[in-house]
């Protein structure tokens, strides 16, 4: 889950990392009386989940509490690059001498995590990676021993810090290594960190993703979620902890298993280019355990989304057997007519593996009409999408 500036800005802060006064506000008159407290200048900026907002015009220097009305005005209701701005923040000014870069994050190549650092800071981190690789350094983090005084120090020296504000950079570094662990993050990112015209180093900017998987030990992370932005039928799969992800197209998909599925979306997608570029509508892995509440919640989903015309339910038994996920779809279809959700799509079901003659006899003698059953992952793929076409 990616982070909105202010809420990384007020982990920061609990953290220890230093960063100026901000406040988020919905609506521009808001602005008036938070620049009048700073002193009338304030930066103006756009609340979204997508970088590029100063380009786009989603960063205001405000010069006084009438000037910061109106630029809030501007920016919000801004689209940039398709995200709406519903919120701006204000945050203090800064008299800024040199911009750094600095960053924690999971190096899934390497198996471990990573720090990356430069004293070119300010700009998109990918350009300086391409332009002047040499001035990005990346120090390999060491899990079991973290961010200690002599790792920030490598850090430091990696990327020639200045003199002057290597000690302090390397306090940064080990806050901003308790955020990255006692978040659960995958990328804490400061971009720019700069050197103001005291001395002091500063956090102006910040951006954090969140591991999702720790959210069973994070539960005021919650709180943190931006409800309005997410998809309905994401968010109400995520209440029946089922991973689901919401796509562009007409087939619906349920599988177990994260590798089955992602397959099957690209068997679908293949065998729907010869029916009008019929797309999958869905991700959908039920895990091992295809219960009938776990597949009737998984066929709700899908079947109440408007785009999806048929459904794909492609199963591989192991340690679940077909003949408990076959049992699993009857059950599913019946508990969903008696709950009043009419079953209208038609459902291709193809089962492999443990128990799987058995698993296709079940459905046989179901006969329910709208569920067809076909042996090859290939044959049903191109059956779900020409059904979808139809």
């Amino acid at each position: 889950m990616d982070l909105f500036e202010y809420q990384a800005r007020d982990i920061f802060a609990k953290h220890g990392v230093p960063v100026l006064g901000g406040a988020v506000i919905e609506s521009a008159e808001e602005a008036r009386a938070i620049a009048e407290e700073w002193g009338g200048r304030a930066v103006v900026k756009a609340q979204v989940k997508v970088g590029g907002r100063g380009k786009a015009g989603g960063v205001k220097l405000a010069s006084d509490p009438d000037d910061a009305v109106a630029k809030a005005g501007q920016i919000l209701g801004m689209d940039i690059k398709g995200h709406t701005v519903h919120k701006v923040m204000l945050a203090q000014t800064a008299d800024i001498k040199d911009e750094y870069y600095v960053s924690f994050l999971l190096d899934r190549t390497n198996r471990t995590f990573l720090a990356m650092a430069s004293v070119e800071g300010g700009v998109e981190i990918e350009v300086v990676a391409v332009e002047n690789p040499e001035a990005l350094a990346k120090i390999a983090v060491d899990a079991n021993e973290g961010v200690t005084d002599a790792k920030a120090r490598e850090i430091v020296e990696a990327a020639k810090f200045p003199a002057d504000v290597a000690d302090q950079i390397v306090e940064v570094l080990k806050s901003l290594w308790k955020v990255f662990i006692a978040e659960d993050a995958l990328l804490v990112e400061v971009n720019p960190l700069v050197k103001t015209g005291d001395g002091k180093i500063v956090a102006l900017d910040g951006k954090v993703s969140l591991d999702e998987n720790a959210d069973f030990r994070q539960p005021e992370h919650e709180a943190l979620v931006d409800h309005a932005a997410a998809n309905p039928l994401e968010a109400a799969a995520k209440a029946k902890n089922l991973n689901y992800v919401k796509l562009d197209g007409e087939v619906g998909i349920i599988g177990n298993g994260a590798g089955l599925v992602m397959s099957t979306l690209d068997v679908v997608a293949y065998a729907g280019e010869k029916h009008g570029n019929v797309k999958p509508a869905n991700f959908l892995d039920i895990g091992g355990g295809a219960s009938a509440e776990v597949m009737a919640n998984g066929l709700g989903i899908i079947l109440g989304d408007p785009d999806v015309k048929s459904v794909f339910v492609n199963v591989f038994g192991g340690i679940t057997a077909c003949d408990e996920v076959a049992n699993g779809i009857v059950q599913a279809l019946e508990l969903l007519a008696a709950s009043g959700e009419a079953v209208t799509k038609p459902l291709v079901v193809r089962l492999d593996g443990n128990n799987a003659e058995l698993g296709r006899k079940i459905l046989s003698d179901a006969n329910h009409p709208l569920v067809q059953r076909v042996d090859t992952m290939d044959e049903a793929a191109d059956k779900a999408a020409e059904l979808a076409a139809k």
